[in-house]
């Protein structure tokens, strides 16, 4: 029996695939989480076999908790599950330590194909997100948004959606002088001399589309 903790915002979300979850003999949903500090805190108290995160989530994202988690426990095993479709969002979960991404579009059977591999060890991502990255890397592939850490890629997506530098530290658990240092990286990595210029990139490439900085 594989457990699993289910991460994700929507409760009716988490319902769903709680629901198509149940109905695998050798799966099972042993916590939920509906913000990344939830999910850390119940993880800590009972690490499950297996994390599901979405990226989008109150607070920090899935980014910054696949991260903290593995720092927690080296070997934790997290498959992320997102809309985002942005192979970026792939690639930087990756580098965060996730050994998944499966996009919110793919069939029901990807997803479980997908637990079963990260269950296992093995690392996956969906057809979808495979294809993009793929032929992301026949292009140019934003070499510039490349060269942003985990860290710093998080940042940029939280300055252009409007937080402030002290909600930023304070959801990522760092300084206010430390998402200062990388606000200036960010800008001087992506060649930007404004914030309005980092925006105006960051919705070009896809790292914040309109709906998000409308708050919606």
């Amino acid at each position: 029996m594989i457990g699993i903790l289910l991460v994700d915002d929507h409760a009716v979300v988490r319902a769903g695939y709680r629901a198509l979850l149940a109905k695998q003999a050798d799966l099972q949903v042993v916590a939920e989480a509906a913000d990344a500090a939830e999910a850390y805190r119940r993880y800590r108290q009972q690490p499950a076999d297996l994390v599901i995160t979405d990226i989008s989530l109150p607070g920090s994202s899935g980014l910054e908790l696949v991260a903290r988690l593995r720092q927690l426990q080296a070997d934790a095993r997290i498959l992320v599950f997102s809309m985002h479709q942005n192979p970026l969002f792939a690639e930087q979960a990756l580098r965060a330590g996730a050994l998944g991404y499966v996009t919110k579009s793919s069939p029901p059977e990807e997803l479980l194909r997908a637990v079963r591999e990260v269950s296992a060890g093995r690392r996956v991502l969906s057809a979808d997100i495979a294809q993009a990255m793929a032929l992301e890397k026949l292009g140019d592939g934003n070499p510039a948004l490349r060269n942003l850490t985990v860290r710093e890629f998080e940042i940029l997506r939280l300055l252009v959606a409007g937080n402030s530098v002290e909600s930023i530290a304070a959801s990522l658990h760092i300084s206010p002088k430390t998402v200062c240092n990388c606000h200036y990286l960010i800008k001087r990595k992506l060649g930007v001399g404004s914030d309005i210029e980092m925006t105006r990139l960051a919705i070009q490439w896809q790292v914040l589309d309109l709906a998000e900085l409308a708050g919606g």
